[in-house]
């Protein structure tokens, strides 16, 4: 192998090899760094009269986390407070740490059942909801066809079963 096949480390020629690309090499000077300083001068908020906002006042039920202390933050959403079935279920959730797996499960299944209320909550002011277009069932039909029938298949089957199943129950008969 001759010696220029050989690759060199040498700083001065990688720059200089590297020298077309924009931005390369800026690691090198910290002045040159968009981040240094990190201090903006001047500062981004001028004549700020405070060093924290006004608390917001708590109108609704905000559920906050065990790991904070009790003092809600000076800003935070009310738009969708807890009620109904899932409210209880995201107060149960937030009995537990966010670490413990049981508080992020409860919350998913605080989602599905909020899910479910608002169908229900469509059908009693008259309201029927599309359902195939909200599931997305059209797109799924167009873009990825075998899956969503692999789906339906399981759904209906499942279905059928549960029907069977509390078929049997009602007329007293038992699976064995």
């Amino acid at each position: 192998m001759a010696d220029t096949d050989t690759p060199t480390n040498d700083a001065s020629t990688a720059s200089a090899r590297h020298a077309h690309i924009p931005g390369w090499g800026v690691d090198r000077d910290r002045n040159s760094r968009p981040a240094v300083p990190m201090e903006r001068m001047p500062p981004r908020l001028e004549g700020v009269h405070w060093t924290q906002p006004a608390q917001q006042p708590q109108t609704v039920e905000v559920l906050c986390s065990t790991e904070r202390d009790s003092t809600l933050t000076p800003i935070f959403g009310t738009t969708l407070p807890p009620q109904g079935a899932s409210g209880s279920l995201r107060r149960v959730a937030f009995r537990f740490s966010e670490n413990d797996l049981r508080h992020w499960l409860i919350l998913l299944l605080a989602d599905r059942t909020d899910m479910v209320e608002g169908v229900i909550d469509d059908l009693r002011r008259g309201h029927v909801p599309n359902l195939v277009a909200e599931m997305g069932l059209g797109a799924a039909w167009k873009h990825d066809r075998p899956r969503l029938i692999r789906k339906l298949a399981w759904t209906a089957g499942t279905v059928v079963v549960l029907g069977l199943l509390a078929g049997r129950r009602r007329s007293g008969r038992r699976l064995r």
